[in-house]
């Protein structure tokens, strides 16, 4: 062996080393998105878990026919159950309906309960 075959592989080398430092650096970056993007859910799991069982400590139960069915309120109510989700940090507007609020207040949201 010369001593350009040898400076050829180690510059081969060297190159190889930098696209898996390149591939480990993406990975890791995609990691910690995982890992913001399941804190998240598990926050917005964590509020609807509440705030289903809030709603079933909320709605009357009826007796029919030996089954236990929910009494549905027939008006009145729909606007004021959007505006407590959005104060519980929900998105009620037809762009986001349904996802946790991050950043504060939503334009489109506001804008809704206006009308």
């Amino acid at each position: 062996m010369d001593k350009q075959d040898i400076f050829a592989q180690i510059h081969q080398l060297e190159e190889q080393m930098g696209m898996a430092y390149a591939d480990l650096s993406a990975l890791k970056q995609r990691v910690i998105l995982l890992l913001e993007e399941n804190q998240r859910l598990s926050i917005e799991n964590q509020q609807l878990r509440k705030v289903l069982k809030e709603v079933d400590e909320e709605t009357p139960v009826t007796e029919v026919a030996g089954t236990k069915e929910p009494v549905v309120p027939t008006s009145g109510g729909g606007i004021d159950n959007l505006a407590r989700l959005y104060q519980e940090g929900f998105h009620i507007c037809n762009v986001y309906y349904g996802h946790l609020r991050t950043e504060g207040d939503c334009l489109f949201c506001l804008s809704f309960l206006k009308k």
